[in-house]
């Protein structure tokens, strides 16, 4: 089953700072959870130049900074200064706690990235960061970024989910990564592609609860990201961004999603 999501209407403004909170476990027709089994949600991060977001602490999230567009500059008392673009990654494994900053300069370019925020398979482990070159882009072949601890990735995560991106030339075709077992969860972060029929555009989402077999075809040139989730892994639900005690329980969003459903079928029908 490939169920379809819409940009987010989960947005924060704080001025020079915006985030487009995705949820992938909104996306069934009657959630449970704001995320999907280990994955707990993907925030398109929009940062101007000369914006600093000061110091502050993770506890329990797994942090993967994906940055295509612009530079994120991070810094720890730990690790020190470091430089996240096209070309490099990071992975925060924050556990029991780690405390970082974020900033672009005046005079760099505008940043737009993703923040992916996994839920690690138990609280209380050991906070660490990775951080390094990714392996250089193939257009319209998957590039793996990230695994399972233990599994053999560059980098990885404490938890069941596997990430791969693409970039595609309009036209290409490719099939989904695939693996025993794992639903999976895209989102375009830029471009518009087809998939099973149907168009998925910028900053639009896809669950597909299979491991079957699911294509696409870019409609423009794209860039996306996808993850392989393995929905029954034990996970640890007490991260400080990722499982956020504001986040609306699911009983509040079903009744919103419910009702936003139900004021689009009037507006057609009037």
């Amino acid at each position: 089953m490939l169920l379809k999501g819409e940009r987010t209407f989960v947005v924060r403004d704080a001025g020079g700072f915006v985030a487009h909170v995705n949820m992938p476990g909104w996306l069934k027709p009657k959630p449970t959870d704001h995320g999907h089994g280990p994955l707990a949600m993907v925030v398109e991060s929009l940062l101007d130049p000369g914006r600093l977001i000061a110091m502050h602490e993770h506890r329990n999230d797994e942090i993967v900074s994906w940055v295509p567009e612009g530079v994120m500059r991070h810094d720890d008392k730990a690790t020190g200064r470091l430089l996240i673009d096209r070309d490099h990654l990071m992975v925060m494994n924050a556990g029991t706690g780690f405390w970082h900053s974020e900033e672009t300069l005046a005079s760099d370019a505008p940043l737009r990235m993703l923040q992916i925020l996994v839920r690690p398979r138990t609280a209380g482990l050991e906070p660490k960061i990775q951080y390094g070159l990714i392996p250089a882009a193939t257009a319209n072949f998957w590039r793996h970024l990230v695994g399972p601890e233990g599994e053999g990735a560059r980098f990885y995560i404490r938890s069941a989910v596997d990430i791969f991106d693409i970039r595609l030339e309009a036209g290409a075709r490719a099939e989904f990564p695939r693996k025993q077992g794992r639903d999976l969860y895209f989102y375009v972060f830029s471009g518009s592609i087809a998939v099973d029929g149907r168009s998925f555009m910028e900053g639009e989402q896809g669950l597909h609860l299979s491991d079957d077999r699911l294509d696409l075809e870019a409609q423009d040139p794209a860039t996306l990201i996808a993850f392989l989730i393995d929905a029954d892994a034990p996970v640890a639900r007490q991260g400080t961004v990722g499982d956020h005690r504001k986040i609306p329980p699911a009983i509040v969003v079903r009744a919103f999603l419910k009702w936003r459903k139900f004021r689009r079928m009037w507006r057609h029908s009037s």
